[in-house]
């Protein structure tokens, strides 16, 4: 069940401006090789200004309420196999009635100030907030395909505010996989389609490391502001209590159960549906062949032959990519439980053996 609304692929200009590669001198003298379409990614690592982290969290604390989803463009460059994301601006909150806004208009308005000023304007993504985790959606999958395929190494980042109020950052970053990508491509979703491209949950969304990058003044800064702290708000992260966090996400795994079990009913269907009509046409076949034979003996001429493709016209079968869209939101459902208990759990056996050692 993912709540929030989220802006479709054309949210974007169309007119996408590639991440700048800077020249080495190493890459003039080597040769260019061409781009290939294997597993290895363009971008393998991120590199995240400070001031961007705090621009995420900021229009989230500003216009995220709850649920709502908060989006923006991300602006950088690309160095050899590193993306480096300098800046970012949001995607402002506004209404159905507000016909007149454009949104490509405001972020090419947008890139165009910025270049003005020698800020770093050139795309190299996006970024949207999640709530408990819920971000694997097809409008998530259908605007990184279209980032991605006019701007090879555009990422999306995905902001989870919840988990970062309980003490830790929490920031992903996103890519579609080569094979998810020639799947969007061709726009095949039938079974036999995924089938053969041999594509599953796991083989959809790529993650890629990040790390933040500071100046020296500002880790100054942030190793006094963390020598003024006071005891007590580091003991907060001991607290042992589990919070309504671990109930919310076990709520909303077994909604997306629920759903993954009514599209397994939808496809079971389907195959009874398809098998009972083959059936059908096997055995119209049989009494055909056996009628041909009777007007043969008889001197007769066969009966015409006939379309049986319009006579038993095939059940539509069910699109699997929402099937493998819950899957693996499923699974990260799975993977923000996994890592809150292991958390809980070594906190509680912490304090038995505390308690152990008192006694």
């Amino acid at each position: 069940m993912f709540v929030g609304k989220q802006r479709q692929s054309s949210s974007f200009p169309y007119d996408r401006k590639m991440a700048a590669r800077k020249e080495t001198a190493a890459a003039t003298t080597a040769p260019a090789t061409p781009s290939q379409n294997t597993l290895d990614s363009p971008v393998k690592q991120i590199q995240i200004e400070g001031l961007v982290v705090l621009k995420i969290i900021k229009h989230y604390q500003e216009e995220g309420q709850g649920s709502e989803v908060v989006q923006g463009v991300l602006l950088g460059l690309v160095v050899e196999d590193r993306l480096e994301i300098t800046n970012c601006f949001p995607f402002p909150q506004h209404t159905e009635d507000d016909a007149d806004f454009d949104e490509v208009q405001y972020q090419m308005e947008m890139m165009r100030s910025l270049r003005h000023v020698n800020i770093d304007h050139l795309h190299v993504g996006w970024y949207q907030s999640t709530y408990y985790g819920s971000f694997v959606s097809r409008a998530l999958l259908d605007s990184q395909f279209s980032y991605q395929h006019a701007i090879e190494e555009s990422v999306v980042l995905i902001y989870d505010p919840i988990k970062t109020a309980q003490g830790s950052l929490c920031l992903k970053a996103y890519r579609l996989t080569p094979k998810l990508m020639e799947i969007c491509k061709e726009k095949d979703f039938s079974p036999e389609g995924l089938k053969k491209a041999n594509i599953g949950f796991e083989h959809m969304f790529e993650e890629v490391p990040i790390v933040i990058k500071n100046s020296h003044l500002i880790n100054v800064l942030m190793w006094e502001l963390e020598e003024k702290s006071t005891v007590a708000d580091k003991h907060e992260l001991l607290n042992l209590s589990s919070s309504n966090h671990l109930e919310k996400s076990l709520q909303m795994l077994m909604d997306r159960v629920d759903d993954m079990s009514q599209d397994i009913v939808k496809y079971n269907t389907y195959s009874r549906n398809l098998s009972k009509q083959q059936q059908q046409k096997h055995q119209y076949q049989q009494r055909r062949l056996q009628e041909n034979a009777q007007r043969q003996s008889r001197g007769e001429l066969p009966l015409p032959e006939e379309d049986l493709s319009k006579m038993f016209k095939p059940p539509q079968p069910p699109p699997r990519m929402e099937t493998l869209l819950i899957a693996g939101q499923i699974n990260t459902y799975c993977q923000n439980v996994k890592e809150f208990t292991s958390q809980n759990l070594g906190k509680l056996f912490m304090a038995e053996a505390l308690q152990g050692h008192n006694n």
